[in-house]
């Protein structure tokens, strides 16, 4: 594999997006936007939000003279991602699909159409998060191009990438990512890695892209828009009873970013790390036992409100993102335990008093 020198980015004609393709300009690379069209729909008032999307991407493109491409994953979003959420909300489960669709859609169909279709030597995406494979320049906050004589070959080298978190923790989108493939890390590129959001922000409205800013912050599924999903929402009752506190989850086979579990793991089958379910929640130190199938027992250090089957346990050490695994099984809820201990001292009290009913009075 050669250096990288041509990139597409993935555009949503938001302004991450649009900034991470400036800055991919301003680099050197030869850029091609592509904006991904997920869902095929009018949304409640008549109008299609994606294809206002899919205009400010391409005017975007047209500012930085870039090639701009379009492409259809309408088929494969319902079929990979939306029946999915449907089957987990119809068993009661609540499941993250912007994880899952970064996982089938952005990181797999439209990576494999980036390098393979449009010959690109690497993909990118406005996603705030870092790899370890990353220059030091992409990080620095300052305008420059720089020389194509210092790219190099970030496919020489056999070590597992690794992710870590963004520079903005505010916008820190690692938890999203948790379920991306090694091969696709390996070929991606975060422009906003070492950048605040209000420095984006800053960009964008010196490069022009007055149009995009005036957009209030996107809080759709994945490119698909804001949909009106909340029929399909689950809400825990706003209540802090004790039957929604627990603070052991097993998950499905766990996915490793690197691939294999960490050595310390692997070597002694536990260890401590830190764990979230829901993104920008405080994360919560833990223990993690591995299980013959691949499986993870997660034991936390409190017990924690409304974990959900179906929902993502996702692992931290440090700033790096260690991957994530499907809630499939919860441990006792605080509710449950508080009767056992009932249940337990009646039982103990009774025994007592049988006991000292049978002893003969003396």
């Amino acid at each position: 594999m050669g250096v990288i020198r041509h990139v597409v980015c993935a555009m949503s004609g938001g302004v991450d997006s649009s900034v991470a393709a400036l800055l991919l300009k301003r680099r050197g690379y030869n850029v091609t936007g592509v904006f991904m069209k997920n869902w095929d729909s009018l949304d409640e008032k008549g109008v299609c939000t994606t294809e206002k999307d899919c205009e400010d991407a391409y005017k975007v493109c047209q500012i930085l003279d870039i090639p701009f491409h379009q492409v259809s994953y309408v088929k494969e979003y319902w079929h990979e991602v939306f029946s999915n959420l449907l089957k987990e909300y119809e068993k009661g489960r609540t499941p993250n699909p912007d994880i899952l669709c970064n996982k089938h859609i952005k990181f797999n169909h439209f990576y494999k159409y980036a390098i393979t279709n449009l010959g690109a030597d690497a993909m990118a995406t406005g996603h705030y998060a870092r790899t370890s494979q990353e220059d030091e320049e992409v990080f620095q906050q300052m305008h420059k191009t720089v020389p194509l004589v210092l790219f190099r070959n970030r496919f020489e080298f056999r070590n597992p990438v690794r992710m870590y978190k963004g520079a903005d923790l505010l916008k820190d989108q690692t938890f999203f990512l948790s379920q991306i493939s090694q091969d696709a890390l390996r070929q991606t590129l975060f422009p906003l890695a070492g950048l605040t959001k209000e420095f984006v922000k800053k960009m964008a409205a010196e490069a022009g892209f007055h149009h995009v800013l005036q957009k209030k912050e996107s809080m759709g599924i994945c490119f698909i828009g804001e949909r009106n999903f909340e029929n399909f929402i689950l809400e825990a009752p706003s209540t802090d009873h004790p039957s929604l506190f627990r603070d052991t989850v097993r998950t499905d086979r766990f996915h490793w970013i690197t691939m294999d579990p960490p050595p310390e793991l692997a070597r002694s089958k536990t260890m401590t790390c830190n764990f979230r379910f829901i993104h920008q929640m405080p994360l919560i130190p833990c223990t993690v036992t591995l299980n013959m199938d691949g499986s993870v027992w997660i034991s936390l250090s409190q017990r924690v409100r409304a974990l959900t089957p179906g929902q993502f346990a996702v692992l931290y050490k440090g700033d790096e993102c260690l991957g994530s695994g499907k809630i499939i099984q919860l441990g006792p809820s605080e509710f449950t335990i508080q009767k056992g201990l009932e249940c337990s001292a009646v039982v103990a009290a009774r025994l007592r008093n049988e006991k000292q009913d049978s002893e003969p009075v003396r």
